[in-house]
């Protein structure tokens, strides 16, 4: 080696790895290199294969402008032309760049019009990691000898763009971390600070002495009760009051997540675990670690998935989708269903080996209708928080007589629908020009807790999904099916249309009875 190149490469090396900050880096070797090669710009690419997308892009010019573009899909030509070049290894030289098909997709976002460039793939052991790219402007400006020049440098550089991108990633990880367990705990903090949680001294009693009793422990809970008591509050309580409130609390809801892509929310996948999966990712346990996993509808989650869980109740290890590294996790779960979980296990819908660890410490929280001492409370509490979110003021009130008729209400969908009429009620009032009295002259009470109660008044048991089954087929009825729209069976049930037509096809409601239905 000549003693031009010796200092070439030296020199170029000390630029190259004078910083982790790539953006850095690239700007210094920029800077050096100029002296050798005519370049005006510096760029660096990622481009993943499988969903053909260049997933990065950087460009700084010599004045250390940057340009940095988010993810871009390629053509089918330009895809192909990306994996060819990382295939060879080589260094291309391109005499007009915005002929280049590649130049051409990112057109809309940076113009290449009037430049040449000599892009060098950058690997290590086998693995592609990227292109490295000078520009400079004109036509035909980089040779052969430029090209050699650039070459003594790709060993350095696949090992700075190695160390950056892995320094980035977990410089990503960490702020990441940081933000949600300051957000978690400033929230949880800020909602149970003052015992925000209503009817703990009346209707929850007995629910809070053993929130209280369980809260210091590492042990699972599993709550139960019908949709809308308020579940998930009491497992925020819980979290709060526990020895990991300082930790990350992250809720899950198994019913919300596409089976297909359970095991990836849940446990994390490894890049190239399946199409798309163009970055290693955390699922809710990794994230959770240190702290509490709160499992909404635990009924709902699908075998695949019940085995899995069982294995972070039994070893605390989880491993990500596509993965072969164990991976220990410190983690405290809390369960939640409106299911008969017992009926669940003895149809085989539910693992009886999974349901005795989640089955440690059940706390029963009763609906609406058995804690109506509440509702006084609930109801200004409910007006209180949807005036503010409404931004209604001055803040309209509850005569003490309209009180006591939602008091003789049934409330199927419990703490949730009474937050949904306050809510609708206050929207309403809003154009009635009225003294800011709520009176909820639109809300049909008295029939609708008389066709509930002429539900639950036969000899015969009933389970919570029997009872719920029943009272959306009477307000069907009385709809003539009628779903969604003014006066529908949503509007009636104070619940979202859709909600109800997923409730409808779990318990096996046929639609026929909804023929009508705008």
């Amino acid at each position: 080696m000549e003693l031009s190149e010796f200092e070439f490469f030296r020199d170029a090396t000390l630029q190259i790895c004078s910083s982790l900050d790539i953006e850095k880096a690239l700007f210094n070797y920029l800077q050096h290199v100029r002296s050798f090669i005519p370049a005006s710009h510096v760029a660096m690419a990622l481009f993943d294969p499988g969903s053909r997308n260049l997933v990065k892009m950087l460009v700084i010019d010599h004045l250390g402008a940057k340009t940095s573009l988010p993810p871009v899909p390629m053509s089918r030509e330009s895809a192909a032309n990306l994996a060819s070049n990382a295939a060879s290894g080589g260094i291309s030289i391109i005499d007009k760049l915005e002929e280049y098909s590649v130049a051409k997709d990112l057109r809309p976002y940076v113009d290449f019009s009037n430049h040449s460039a000599m892009i060098m793939n950058l690997g290590i052991e086998g693995k592609h990691l990227g292109a490295f790219i000078l520009l400079a402007k004109g036509s035909a400006v980089f040779t052969k000898d430029h090209a050699e020049l650039a070459s003594l440098l790709r060993g350095p550089f696949s090992i700075a763009m190695s160390n950056a991108l892995r320094y980035e990633e977990l410089e990503k990880l960490k702020d990441l971390v940081f933000a949600e367990n300051r957000e978690l705990s400033r929230q949880l903090r800020r909602r149970f600070a003052g015992g925000e949680i209503i009817g703990a001294e009346f209707g929850l009693g007995k629910v809070m002495e053993r929130v209280r009793r369980v809260a210091p422990l590492d042990s699972p809970v599993i709550l139960l009760g019908e949709t809308g008591v308020g579940k998930e509050v009491i497992a925020n309580a819980i979290h709060a009051t526990s020895s990991r409130k300082d930790g990350p609390l992250v809720a899950v809801n198994c019913g919300a997540i596409p089976e297909n892509l359970l095991d990836s929310e849940l446990f994390g996948h490894e890049r190239g675990a399946f199409t798309g999966a163009i970055a290693q990712k955390r699922g809710y346990f990794e994230r959770a670690d240190g702290g509490t996993v709160f499992l909404d509808e635990i009924g709902e989650l699908p075998p695949q998935a019940q085995v899995r869980l069982l294995r972070v109740l039994q070893q605390k290890t989880i491993e990500r989708v596509g993965g072969t590294k164990t991976i220990s996790v410190d983690v405290r779960i809390l369960a939640a269903t409106h299911r008969d979980m017992q009926e669940q296990v003895r149809s085989g819908a539910f693992r009886e080996d999974l349901w005795f660890r989640l089955n440690v410490f059940p706390i029963v929280i009763p609906p609406l209708r058995d804690r109506k001492e509440d509702i006084p409370a609930l109801a200004h509490y409910f007006l209180e928080k949807k005036s503010k979110e409404l931004k209604i003021y001055p803040q309209s009130s509850i005569p003490v007589e309209t009180v006591e008729r939602l008091k003789s209400y049934h409330w199927p969908g419990n703490i949730r629908e009474l937050e949904n009429l306050i809510e609708r009620e206050l929207i309403n009032n809003r154009g009635r020009g009225n003294s800011g009295r709520l009176q909820f002259e639109d809300f049909q009470i008295e029939r609708k807790t008389e066709e509930a109660v002429a539900d639950l008044d036969g000899s015969e048991s009933l389970t919570i999904d029997q009872v719920v089954s029943r009272h959306i087929r009477r307000t069907l009825q009385t709809t003539h099916g009628r779903i969604s729209g003014s006066r529908g069976a949503a509007q009636l049930l104070g619940v979202n249309p859709h909600t109800l037509r997923s409730r409808m096809q779990k318990l096996g409601i046929p639609f026929k009875y909804s023929q009508s239905d705008g």
